[in-house]
């Protein structure tokens, strides 16, 4: 595609590990699609075989997908090799832009030694518990970080954790923006998603959006429901992504007989009409950076249960409240009962959300502003 001054589009290569639904993957999904893309396009590096969700739209939208092996430490020098092959067939990227944080380091490395002008990692994480992988992890994170032209980050204390104290607090915060018009609450809207589901007006619904790995802690997600099922037999529990620990948590909602009153929904397009059927959402996260999630629900006016383990940055209305991972799940339940309660008053907040600078079309004028006005600056493009 060509511009009116018969210029390409300024392509910018992102990191990935793979295009599923995800909080980043649906947060630069949703740039992408607000973008002037006869200026700036977006091509992808994944590192798995399998096609991911949103592959198809990104082709559609002019994107590329280029696979790459996944990273181990077995094969970093086999890995090497592939990413300085994908810089020489590929000399028309002048901008990385990598959202698997450290992860990118081999791409920031090789690109820096080419001379490539922006070189962008971007935090999408506060912080992570502590397993074998850490070690590795932060290596990485401080080996990449001269590399770097720019950093970016989700929220403050996401940068703060991946670039340090220095480079985190100077770090370039770019919002988790949604487009809000999806997410206007709408009644009719809930009424017709929860008769597509087969949800009675009385059911009580809650609501969880996130990919099945341990950071979205759903093994507690399923004891606060059985507690809470237990004092309100009508209700239901829908669980909406994708992810390896899905089996396990299958397994114990099966030990826990609620398998009738326990919905694996899989990964999904249609969350604002979810969001706008359920009655609360319940995000108990072990640690994020700031949930795109969070954003959304707080736009369909959706009351929110979030652990205390969640920036604080991502409430920006009234409708979230906060409760410690150190409470049993009885407490948990009993509050979501509380606040489930409220649903009849119930009022969009998407204009607290643009408010709050969260309307992608903005964010997105003003990331495609910085790319171009970047490359102008380095006189290598325009």
């Amino acid at each position: 595609m060509q511009t009116e001054n018969n210029q390409a589009p300024v392509r910018v290569l992102m990191l990935f590990t793979i295009l599923n639904r995800g909080g980043a993957e649906t947060m630069v999904m949703n740039y992408y699609r607000n973008i002037d893309r006869t200026k700036v396009q977006f091509d992808f590096v994944v590192h798995r075989q399998e096609k991911g969700a949103y592959e198809d739209e990104i082709e559609s939208l002019g994107g590329r997908v280029y696979r790459f092996m996944p990273l181990n430490p077995l094969s970093f020098h086999q890995y090497k090799k592939q990413v300085s092959h994908f810089f020489d067939e590929h000399p028309e990227y002048k901008i990385i832009h990598g959202q698997c944080s450290e992860s990118g380091y081999f791409f920031y490395k090789e690109a820096s030694k080419r001379g490539v002008p922006v070189i962008i990692a971007h935090a999408h994480n506060s912080h992570v518990p502590f397993d074998m992988k850490l070690i590795m992890r932060t290596y990485f994170k401080h080996r990449m970080r001269p590399y770097l032209t720019h950093c970016f980050g989700c929220g403050r204390e996401a940068s703060i954790w991946l670039f340090g104290r220095k480079l985190g607090e100077k770090a370039l915060i770019l919002n988790n923006a949604i487009d809000t018009t999806r997410y206007e609450f709408s009644p009719e809207k809930r009424k017709s998603k929860r008769k597509e589901l087969g949800l009675s007006d009385s059911t009580l619904v809650v609501l969880h959006v996130g990919s099945f790995a341990k950071a979205k802690n759903h093994q507690f997600i399923i004891d606060v429901f059985d507690q809470m099922h237990r004092l309100h037999s009508d209700s239901m529990l829908l669980l909406a992504g994708a992810g390896p620990l899905r089996q396990s948590i299958e397994n114990k909602v099966e030990r826990l007989k609620l398998t009738d009153s326990v919905r694996f929904l899989g990964s999904r397009a249609d969350i604002p009409e979810l969001m706008m059927a359920a009655d609360t959402l319940l995000f108990p996260s072990i640690f994020e950076g700031l949930p795109v999630t969070l954003v959304e629900a707080q736009a369909t006016g959706l009351e929110c249960l979030i652990s205390d383990q969640i920036p604080r940055e991502v409430v920006v209305t009234d409708k979230v409240q906060l409760m410690s991972l150190s409470e049993p799940a009885s407490k948990w339940a009993e509050k979501v009962l509380e606040l489930s309660a409220t649903t009849s008053d119930r009022i969009s907040g998407a204009r607290q959300v643009i408010d709050a600078g969260y309307d992608v079309r903005s964010n997105a004028q003003w990331l495609q502003d910085f790319y171009l006005s970047e490359l102008s600056t380095k006189h290598l493009y325009l």
